[in-house]
């Protein structure tokens, strides 16, 4: 497995990946594995959190990956909020995580609210 260190420092990424289904997080996991230290969560709640611990410890995501369909909190709202901690912790918009959503849906309506919301 060849690992790549994309940060500006030298260090692997950090990864957050979202997502309720065991197959598509243990496929997301092996994938994002190669450019970074991956953390997995099943739902948007425990995404939110653990967005807000990894400010609390200063150890920022560097890329979070979003299921748009999670028990508890969907990745929409988790979107939503994970935009607005990193708003309101002042985070320079050149070091704010890059994230995106994925989805099994063909919902148009989806795809555009999450690139609404950050």
């Amino acid at each position: 497995m060849k690992i790549v260190k994309n940060r500006e420092d030298g260090q692997l990424m950090k990864i957050l990946i979202a997502e309720d289904d065991y197959v598509n997080r243990r496929f997301l996991f092996k994938f994002f594995s190669q450019y970074g230290d991956c953390d997995m969560v099943v739902n948007g709640e425990e995404a939110v959190s653990a967005v807000m611990f990894s400010l609390e410890e200063d150890e920022p995501y560097d890329l979070i990956c979003l299921d748009i369909m999670m028990p508890k909190l969907d990745g929409l709202k988790s979107l939503k909020m994970i935009s607005s901690i990193e708003k309101d912790n002042s985070i320079n918009k050149d070091k704010l995580s890059k994230k995106f959503v994925i989805t099994a849906l063909d919902n148009a309506k989806d795809v555009q609210k999450a690139f609404e919301l950050g």
